[in-house]
């Protein structure tokens, strides 16, 4: 049994030092996952550096891949998702904001968003969001730099690159092992002893393999200090979007389900 070198990235659009992009490096042994190493990166050239990191590996990102088809069509843009990609890397923030946002203030209360299929079963924001968390701006910081270090994005384009790129959603993991007990906060007066305790109550669930993915997250006694101690969680969703890369590995088409529309994508595990 060969070991598969696994990352988990926790993703910001506008790294800095205070909050850069959180990589988390393993590697699955059968059903055992083990942390080799944390990494920051604190500018979006880091990380498209990080990305020609040589392959075999497969890696989780925390970002959404694709738009929902509803709102592309709406807006008449391409449906091929390369010229997608393209024309929205082309298009500023604002721009971005302005246009879903006018597509919002267009429909009725409670159907603001458009969707993607992935959403409701991974419980997971419309990747059109632009506050809260800005997932649309981390669409449009991330998916271009993977194309451009040719990642191969599985199940979107086709390509045979050893360097393989997932959307990963750590919440959806995170939930499935303490429920909707919240575990993190980048807001210093929100770190509370509770969200400390629930962070601890992870990681031993994540060690005992607790999980409906049937893996064992192996750590050192430093490594897990460090993961409880990060009270943003930042360091704790980089691992637990490596644990479900590491689960996408052995799956048929890495966990997408069939049928899925390449343009909107899925989140590995829902």
């Amino acid at each position: 049994m060969s070991d598969i070198v696994v990352f988990g990235i926790d993703f910001t659009s506008a790294p800095r030092r205070a909050k850069p992009i959180r990589v988390a490096a393993g590697v699955r042994h059968g059903a055992v996952v083990k942390l080799t190493g944390l990494v920051a990166l604190h500018t979006l050239d880091e990380f498209s550096t990080w990305l020609r990191t040589p392959g075999p590996w497969v890696g989780g990102f925390d970002l959404p891949f694709g738009l929902p088809r509803a709102l592309v069509a709406e807006l008449g843009w391409p449906t091929d998702y390369d010229a997608l990609i393209a024309h929205y890397a082309a298009l500023s923030r604002e721009a971005i904001r302005d246009r879903f946002a006018a597509f919002c203030d267009a429909r009725p209360a409670g159907q603001k968003f458009a969707h993607r299929a992935c959403d409701g079963p991974a419980g997971s924001s419309p990747s059109m969001k632009w506050v809260n968390p800005p997932v649309a701006f981390m669409l449009h910081a991330g998916v271009p730099r993977l194309i451009e270090a040719g990642v191969h994005l599985a199940g979107h384009r086709a390509g045979h690159d050893p360097r393989v790129a997932l959307e990963a959603y750590p919440g959806l993991l995170a939930r499935e092992l303490i429920a909707r007990r919240s575990y993190k906060s980048d807001t210093k007066a929100a770190q509370t002893p509770e969200r400390l305790i629930a962070r601890k109550d992870l990681v031993d669930a994540l060690e005992q393999g607790r999980t409906r993915l049937g893996l064992r997250l192996k750590l050192s006694h430093a490594q897990r200090d460090e993961l409880v101690a990060d009270a943003s969680g930042d360091s704790l969703d980089a691992v637990l979007a490596m644990v479900q890369a590491a689960w996408a590995v052995e799956q048929p088409r890495y966990g997408w389900p069939e049928g899925v529309d390449r343009l909107e994508g899925w989140i590995i595990g829902a």
